[in-house]
């Protein structure tokens, strides 16, 4: 039987760099699926909060008309680089649909790198509130270089070196973008509408769900949407219950077998399976209006 820190103990005989990929496995997989899970999840949710992000998800109407299919074509495309890496032909393809897909719109670098922050200072800030213990060091420098080579090839300009840059990177842009957009919100809305949807949490009710998770976000945040700020005893109350959670976590052995956000049952849209080439939206498509014909040099790199 594994000891609990069996995983971190691992990443520290690995080097941050060369070992970028297998290190952030051992968190996102091993010891931390579901709070990578739901880190990620708030990261993008936080990108809506961006007008000029939040109003073009909502031009698209994927995320209103379609938000389940959209949801796991995301999620679906992410998993695939994660779990197979940049190096496998599976991660290259997943990433060449990715920058296939932006390259449709007009989508500025500055936009670009934000959103990267989000995946690599949110999960940290998640695992540290609420894991069954904080990310340590050495996991924070893979997890930021296994960012910084998806960024690359995602041709992605001017990327921040650590950690402590991307932090940097995402505060500010916050402090300077967050606004209230009426696109933003409808996103935000329909997203938080399929959140209710999802085990555990389709057994409450949807307005507890959403109570539980406006009690997760900051007051920038819900600021910027014009939601409701929680009173001091639902954050209590709420935040509790997750540190609870951690608490009896840290009593469990280390996970022996990966687990990937698939097996949790959010990925509906799919049941027979699918194609990596077949994921997400096309030019011409429904809720897809194309705002640039092809792609630029460097917008595809595999």
């Amino acid at each position: 039987m594994r000891t609990r820190h069996h995983w971190a103990r691992r990443s520290e005989q690995l080097d941050p760099a060369r070992d970028s990929h297998e290190i952030s496995l051992h968190v996102s997989a091993y010891d931390f699926p579901w709070d990578n899970l739901q880190a990620l999840s708030f990261a993008l949710f936080r990108t809506y909060a961006v007008p000029s992000i939040g109003r073009l998800l909502d031009d698209t109407q994927e995320f209103t008309g379609r938000v389940q299919k959209r949801y796991d074509d995301t999620g679906l495309l992410l998993e695939e680089v994660q779990r197979h890496g940049l190096g496998s032909s599976r991660g290259r393809s997943a990433v060449r649909r990715i920058n296939q897909m932006h390259a449709m719109y007009d989508i500025s670098n500055d936009d670009f790198r934000y959103v990267l922050a989000t995946f690599v200072v949110v999960p940290k800030r998640w695992i540290d509130d609420f894991g069954f213990r904080k990310m340590t060091p050495h996991e924070i420098a893979a997890t930021t270089n296994y960012y910084l080579e998806l960024g690359r090839h995602m041709n992605i300009k001017n990327l921040p070196e650590d950690f402590a840059g991307f932090e940097r990177l995402l505060d500010d842009y916050e402090r300077e973008h967050f606004a209230f957009d009426p696109g933003g919100r409808r996103v935000a809305d329909s997203t938080l509408d399929l959140m209710t949807t999802f085990p555990p949490n389709s057994h409450a009710p949807t307005w507890l769900v959403k109570r539980f998770a406006f009690s997760l976000m900051d007051e920038p945040l819900l600021r910027a949407f014009h939601y409701p700020i929680p009173t001091r005893f639902e954050r209590a109350f709420f935040l509790g219950a997750m540190r609870l959670r951690a608490r009896l976590l840290s009593l469990f052995p280390a996970r022996s077998e990966p687990k990937w956000v698939s097996a949790y049952g959010y990925y509906r849209t799919y049941p027979a399976g699918y194609e990596i080439d077949h994921l997400g939206t096309f030019p011409g498509g429904a809720g897809c209006p194309v705002h640039r014909a092809t792609l630029e040099p460097g917008e595809a790199v595999s």
